[in-house]
């Protein structure tokens, strides 16, 4: 089985497109390629060009595909879920018309996929990692999110889109109990998984039980590390979650505390193929550190069993 590692604009500290102190878009595509990555996902809806045209002539002169669109928004508001559909429609519309990756066997689903992430309520940002603190959505808010969620993947659907869900620390499916409480709601045929290995790690819990327990819906993964000295201390802190981030608590794989050699050994025994997505979120100011890190995750990575995709085409 061939699993392919990409990288994301998380990893130049692009997690919000409004953010002053972004780096250009072209920059992340150029270091990207530089540091060996075939793929690499979209990043936020509006960093960059929602122009196949532009785009897709940008990426072709990298040799990068993109794997992935994100949806990264509040989703237990009900106000806002035309908003967030209609983003999911312009992202699935935009991701269809690219250079298609290429899809290894065994894979479960065709790339590009759509993560979806809860985000945007400042008291669960707070309780990042704190199952404790963390107040659980009541049935009638679930119930909202669920229809989103819902609602987004069958916006996907239209365009053959696999509409991924991705636990993030921060947001109201972070934690074990809300990842079955969502897993129960929806039905594997309209949505999967995608695990991120760090947000778990950050959230208190073991990457390869998680992977393990919700092996049969995981659609698609992404990698982080987690350096143990930072995430200590600013877990005795009140930190937002991407405060954290800034303060270095994610590191280039294989700098940290995941078990890497354990993780491929589990998706070598379960057959997983395809796309695996690393992530290094942090402060955009310190993006010219963005290169040598990006770089030092696929490498190690590569030393470990996992493919760049370059080696071998299906």
């Amino acid at each position: 089985m061939t699993m392919v590692v990409t990288t994301a604009p998380a990893c130049w500290g692009v997690d919000d497109a409004a953010n002053p102190h972004l780096p250009d878009w072209r920059l992340v595509l150029a270091e990207a390629a530089q540091a060996g990555y075939g793929g690499l996902e979209l990043g936020p809806y509006g960093y960059m060009p929602l122009d196949a045209g532009v785009l897709g002539a940008a990426l072709a002169e990298h040799g990068l595909h993109i794997v992935a669109g994100t949806i990264f928004d509040d989703l237990v508001d009900p106000g806002n879920r035309a908003a967030v559909v209609a983003k999911a429609r312009e992202i699935c519309a935009l991701i269809t018309k690219l250079p298609k990756p290429p899809v290894y066997p065994g894979q479960r689903f065709a790339a590009p996929y759509l993560t979806v992430m809860d985000w945007g309520d400042r008291a669960r940002d707070y309780a990042a990692g704190h199952s404790g603190r963390a107040v659980r959505l009541p049935d009638t808010d679930l119930t909202g999110m669920i229809e989103t969620i819902r609602a987004v993947a069958e916006a996907a659907a239209v365009f053959g889109v696999r509409p991924v869900v991705h636990p993030h620390a921060g947001g109201h499916i972070e934690f074990e109990d809300e990842i079955d409480r969502l897993l129960a709601a929806i039905p594997a045929e309209l949505v999967g998984l995608c695990i991120d290995t760090g947000h778990a790690k950050f959230s208190g819990m073991d990457p390869v039980r998680v992977l393990e327990k919700y092996w049969d819906r995981i659609d698609y993964l992404h990698f982080k590390d987690i350096d143990q000295t930072v995430y200590d201390r600013i877990m005795g802190e009140r930190i937002r979650f991407f405060e954290a981030c800034a303060r270095g608590v994610m590191c280039p794989i294989g700098d940290g505390v995941i078990d890497y050699p354990a993780i491929h050994a589990l998706l070598s025994a379960r057959g997983y193929a395809g796309y695996i997505t690393v992530e290094q979120e942090r402060d955009p100011r310190n993006a010219a550190g963005s290169l040598e890190d990006v770089r030092k995750s696929r490498d190690y990575l590569k030393s470990a069993g996992f493919s760049d995709g370059k080696e071998e085409r299906p």
